[in-house]
């Protein structure tokens, strides 16, 4: 599932053609996608131009002009595809139509935006700009906000019986982390994903803050992480995985220097965990 540096580095591919543009025509080619698309989709987006490209968590958001919000999330295999116009310093031709194109965005100036899922576990959806959704309640703050901080991390752990590794992966308490940069952020901060995050010291707790942002920044800048289906916007790869350090490298000598120890994956509430036991402890 594409995580926090995957999704905002589909965003800010799409920025470019879609900010400030007019969906000139909208072609929504199924009902539903994991769940049923919103009525008239094509008609609420056609003529609508986008006056903001968001992120929130995992999700993408179009606000439009005529007061709604184009939600999108990318799931499993989804894709965010640009065509028919120019990326740096190559130019996109339109593609010809393929089997899983869901919903088609043609763009004002001769750019198209197809969205591909073969597995249909994406989605999509239409919400008052502003306005509450479902997908987006009792998410946490964004780990670049203000309001994710050493204070607020440490209250939010504080007096929990839950291994460290779940609760960062708990939206409720920072939005966007995922099992991938978890991993990664746990080996930075050589801390054990089986560690209780209440029994964390206050200054373990605040060094994380700043290794989340690293890595995610880290993440970001190389494009994300290409495992399976996920492509940047321009349909190029991301090139984190060639920087992991534990994640997917079961029985990979750690790379920590002057360590013997070797890199483990443990299975914890069906996810796998990857660190190194001689590091993490």
């Amino acid at each position: 599932m594409p995580e926090l540096p995957e999704v905002e580095t589909v965003r800010r591919g799409l920025a470019p053609v879609m900010e400030g543009a007019v969906i000139e025509r909208a072609e929504v080619n199924r009902p539903d996608l994991r769940w049923p698309l919103p009525e008239r989709m094509a008609e609420r987006l056609t003529g609508a131009r986008v006056t903001a490209l968001r992120r929130r968590s995992k999700y993408i958001l179009a606000d439009l002009d005529s007061g709604e919000t184009l939600l999108i999330h990318l799931g499993m295999s989804g894709r965010m595809l640009i065509s028919g116009t120019m990326l740096g310093q190559f130019h996109h031709d339109h593609p010809a139509p393929q089997k899983h194109d869901h919903v088609v965005l043609h763009m004002q100036g001769g750019a198209r935006i197809t969205f591909n899922d073969a597995r249909r576990f994406g989605a999509m959806d239409l919400m008052p700009t502003g306005g509450a959704h479902a997908l987006l309640a009792g998410l946490g703050p964004e780990p670049f906000g203000n309001d994710f901080n050493e204070p607020y991390l440490a209250a939010r752990l504080a007096g929990r019986r839950t291994p460290i590794k779940s609760a960062l992966l708990d939206q409720r308490i920072v939005a966007g982390l995922g099992n991938i940069y978890v991993c990664e952020t746990l080996f930075r901060a050589r801390i054990s994903p089986l560690t209780l995050a209440g029994d964390l010291a206050e200054t373990a707790v605040h060094g994380l803050v700043p290794i989340i942002r690293e890595v995610l920044a880290e993440a970001i800048e190389a494009g994300g992480s290409s495992l399976r289906d996920f492509r940047q916007a321009n349909g190029e790869l991301g090139y984190f995985s060639k920087h992991f350090q534990v994640y997917d490298r079961e029985g990979d000598p750690c790379e920590t220097p002057g360590c013997r120890g070797t890199v483990t994956r443990t299975v914890q509430s069906g996810r796998s965990s990857f660190w190194c036991p001689a590091c993490q402890s």
